[in-house]
């Protein structure tokens, strides 16, 4: 019996404002809250509220026969309870049922796991507690940022105590052999690793609503003919795919709705079919062979590697600028700065300067809040500049960062004096109008009321004039 495996991942960054380079060192605040509201409200509508609503009630009809998986992260989980709780209760309704996984990742949807092993683990363990506090769950198995991975990371991960790892199945990495088997970590093996079915995923995830497809239209039941038709050794298929997929990637107007509707029952007429979430997959399903992967891998692009987020020499310096701030990070106690270098970190922001295009323009287009790639890296570095005097006030390391420290903070206390006078002399001058005129108006008053005066001549009586 072959057991499908469907999975999907919910992001959306904290998109920066235009920040000139004359608001370094004056102006901290970095994010267009107006753009992110209305992104994350408009893929509600169209996306999240539908489908989960959907989900939960397929999920009640096939009574325990229909089980999916989702990774959310830290950022998005921030933008829902800012903008729209009502998706973070939908949400919660689909963990309700027990027949819903929810994985984890990088808080900030990053790419440390490139970088340090220690920051990678503080963010997998903030996520954790974030998807154990709002869905009751702890996760088992770990999903990272765009399915990255390689031996080293996998080696990582199964030290943090997780059972299974999800990654992309690249045909570079796995030659001849098929992704519909459970594979294992080649450094340590007591890590799973579900490998990705590209082919069939993407089918639906791009293919789907084009009407140049060979395949279009695509309906549920001829997809569940496909995956009964693989060769009947093969024991998983993994469906991973970006949940936008459904409402926003392909418009409702696309039959993607329909398609969603009708196909656990189209996957559950085969008897050979069967639906499992990742933790169960790995407990129903032995272990073929390790997966060898000396470079990361991802399932981003046709290249399926690093090249959309570190391809080209602005990607590379602003990663490299970023995290050479980590050591002083480790250091800060300061809870905005905290925040703001979470979402400095989100993958998307090195994603905008892609100078990729051809067949994958369109890809990286999407909710892109820049015209250029070089205006992304522009934009980026002027806050990354600002972030960076912050942070060096706050965590001073050499003699002359400190004395810049002492300076910066004699200045603002300065400033802060100078404000403070304004306004007492603000009042001053306040009290002083309002006593001019109480003055003024009592003169006034005095004068048209004073009495006429009067004296007595030779026995009459005479006014002065």
């Amino acid at each position: 019996m072959k057991t499908v495996c469907l999975y999907f991942q919910v992001h959306q960054p904290f998109r920066f404002r235009r920040y000139r380079f004359f608001e370094i060192g004056n102006d901290h605040y970095y994010f267009d809250d107006y753009t992110n509201e209305s992104i994350l409200n408009k893929i509600a509508a169209n996306c999240y509220l539908p489908a989960n609503k959907l989900l939960l009630k397929l999920i009640k009809q096939h009574k325990g026969k229909f089980k999916v998986a989702f990774s959310i992260t830290g950022v998005a989980m921030d933008q829902f309870k800012l903008y729209a709780p009502e998706v973070l209760d939908s949400f919660r309704a689909l963990a309700d049922t027990g027949d819903v996984e929810f994985l984890a990742e990088t808080y900030a949807h990053s790419l440390v796991a490139l970088k340090d092993e220690d920051a990678f683990r503080q963010q997998v363990t903030m996520h954790r507690d974030m998807v154990e506090e709002l869905f009751g769950q702890i996760p088992e198995v770990f999903r990272n940022t765009e399915l990255i991975y390689s031996d080293h990371i996998g080696d990582m991960v199964a030290r943090m105590g997780f059972k299974a790892m999800l990654t992309e199945g690249a045909k570079h990495i796995l030659g001849w052999k098929s992704p519909n088997f459970l594979y294992c970590n080649a450094i340590n093996p007591r890590l799973k690793v579900l490998l990705k079915n590209y082919k069939l995923s993407d089918d639906i995830a791009f293919r789907f609503g084009d009407k140049g497809w060979h395949e279009w239209p695509l309906t549920s039941s001829k997809f569940a003919g496909w995956l009964n038709q693989l060769d009947k050794k093969e024991e998983v298929i993994n469906l991973f795919m970006d949940y936008e997929t459904f409402g926003e990637h392909q418009p409702r107007e696309s039959g993607i709705f329909e398609f969603l509707e009708y196909l656990p029952k189209e996957i559950l007429k085969h008897k050979s079919l069967q639906f499992a979430t990742p933790s169960e997959v790995v407990s129903k399903h032995q272990v073929v062979a390790p997966v060898n992967v000396p470079n990361p891998v991802s399932w981003a692009d046709e290249e399926r590697d690093l090249t959309a987020w570190l391809g080209n020499e602005m990607q590379q310096e602003a990663f490299d600028k970023l995290y050479a701030l980590l050591p002083k990070m480790n250091k800060c106690a300061d809870s905005r700065l905290k925040k703001d270098w979470n979402y400095l970190q989100c993958s998307d922001h090195f994603y905008y300067m892609c100078t990729k295009f051809f067949s994958d323009g369109d890809v990286h287009a999407y909710f892109n809040p820049y015209e250029t790639p070089y205006e992304a890296f522009i934009n980026y570095m002027n806050v990354l500049s600002d972030f960076s005097i912050r942070l060096n006030a706050a965590v001073p390391f050499s003699s002359e960062e400190k004395e810049l420290a002492n300076l910066a903070g004699i200045l603002e206390e300065r400033d802060q004096k100078i404000k403070k006078l304004e306004e007492e002399v603000q009042k001053l001058r306040s009290r002083k109008k309002t006593s001019t005129a109480k003055k003024t108006s009592k003169s006034k008053v005095s004068v048209t009321k004073e009495p006429k005066k009067t004296s007595k001549v030779a026995g009459k009586t005479t006014s002065k004039k």
